[in-house]
């Protein structure tokens, strides 16, 4: 989305099952020159390595790119799993999407 972020909301389990298929939208929405992307993560309701692996790619993708990648979420199990595997000050991570972010993250996709 040229000159602002593209908002991507998930939904439902990121698992061994899903990640492959995410794993491709973050790849396309990454290929591009600086990259700007906010994943809300607040309706996942399970994510395991699979899934957290997909997230760490997006960001490595990014960051070679000179973009941001923002994770939303205000799961305290996802936040303590981040905590945990020692990802938590690798991820830039919001509690709500930030308000130039809100309108467009309406649209919807499932994880």
């Amino acid at each position: 989305m040229p000159g602002g972020a593209t908002v991507l909301p998930l939904r439902g389990e990121i698992d061994v099952l899903t990640a492959p298929e995410l794993t491709r939208r973050l790849d396309a929405l990454t290929g591009d020159p600086r990259p700007d992307l906010v994943l809300d993560l607040r309706p996942v309701d399970f994510i395991d390595c699979a899934g957290l692996s997909a997230l760490c790619r997006a960001r490595n993708r990014v960051l070679a790119r000179r973009g941001r990648l923002r994770l939303v979420t205000d799961s305290v199990g996802f936040l303590r799993m981040l905590r945990v595997t020692g990802l938590r000050d690798v991820f830039e991570v919001h509690p709500r999407l930030p308000a130039h972010c809100a309108e467009a993250g309406a649209a919807g996709a499932r994880a």
